[in-house]
């Protein structure tokens, strides 16, 4: 037994694996969205493709998409938060964080907004828009190098915590 590569801590078989064998289909955005990434990570490009909402599959480079899967070494999903998608929704948003390895080892993370619509009783990946990205504002004026150390030290800051 296998634990979902989804991070749910199911075990692949009785988490994703049934959805992208289409022995069941995702009752929730989320299940497919996790169905999705472990497709990923398991290279089956056909259910990622599948899941594809029809009306914009003819975007997707196929091509594209299957190398940047099987070269990469997938690290883990982090849902951030979920806005319907529940069986009685007709649509949701996701925004999920997707950590991965790419060939030449270097770590990155896929952070979206996923979209998903239900058509004909089916959840499908519509489209992805930029997660709401906070612009960091500091609380207090930022330490100069030539300023006294906030230590209290006597010595300039460059000289004395900013090497730390």
């Amino acid at each position: 037994m296998s634990d979902c590569p989804c991070g749910s801590g199911r075990a692949l078989s009785q988490c994703c694996q049934p959805i992208i064998d289409g022995e069941q289909k995702a009752e929730r955005a989320e299940a497919l969205i996790r169905a999705r990434y472990t497709a990923h990570t398991l290279g089956s490009m056909d259910f990622i493709f599948a899941t594809h909402h029809p009306s914009t599959r003819a975007e997707i480079d196929e091509t594209a998409t299957a190398r940047w899967a099987s070269e990469s070494e997938w690290l883990g999903l982090d849902i951030i938060s979920i806005s319907g998608g529940e069986p009685d929704d007709s649509t949701a948003r996701i925004e999920f964080m997707a950590r991965y390895r790419d060939a030449a080892r270097r770590r990155h993370t896929h952070h979206e907004k996923g979209v998903f619509e239900k058509y004909h009783g089916q959840w499908y990946f519509r489209d992805a828009e930029m997660p709401d990205v906070n612009q960091f504002r500091r609380d207090s004026p930022k330490q100069g190098r030539n300023d006294p150390c906030a230590c209290g030290s006597g010595k300039k800051y460059k000289k004395c915590c900013a090497i730390a």
